[in-house]
């Protein structure tokens, strides 16, 4: 279908590098022109990092919930119910997986989907569009770890 691409920048500031004490922070560049500061999470190389930058764990999650939101969207307007606003407050857990290594091993996903308009879903509807939009995520259908999803009402 196509081809995504992303820049990663990093250079050394001086920073000796051999001993381990270098800094974390870097940035991410897009082919719409967008720069982002990055940097590990100060969770978990908390003296080198850059909190101000987004860490790959924060991008994860955020990728996630984007996909879940834009497929959400396409499939509440295909059936004519018309959204107003979409929040999701989502979390993502860095643990130990089943072979001992650190993964994203769940990510859950908290929309706080606002309806208006004559027609709107019911609580079923509104549970079957979030499945089907979970279904239709090509990130979600791109990654092992368990994503679950909690709409908050």
């Amino acid at each position: 279908m196509g081809t995504y691409t992303a820049t990663v920048r990093w250079t050394r500031n001086g920073d000796v590098f051999t001993d381990n004490r270098y800094s974390r922070g870097h940035e991410w560049a897009f082919d719409g022109g967008i720069v982002l500061r990055a940097s590990s999470s100060p969770q978990v190389v908390p003296r080198f990092s850059d909190p101000s930058g987004i860490d790959p764990e924060e991008a994860f999650v955020a990728s996630l919930s984007s996909c879940h939101m834009l497929t959400f969207l396409f499939l509440a307007a295909a059936r004519k119910f018309t959204v107003d606003s979409y929040v999701d407050e989502a979390i993502g857990t860095l643990a130990k997986n089943d072979r001992g290594k650190f993964a994203m091993t769940r990510v859950l996903l908290r929309p706080r989907v606002i309806f208006s308009g004559v027609e709107q879903p019911g609580a079923e509807k509104l549970k079957e569009l979030h499945h089907k939009a979970h279904e239709g995520c090509f990130i979600a259908n791109s990654v092992t770890t368990t994503i679950d999803c909690e709409p908050v009402t």
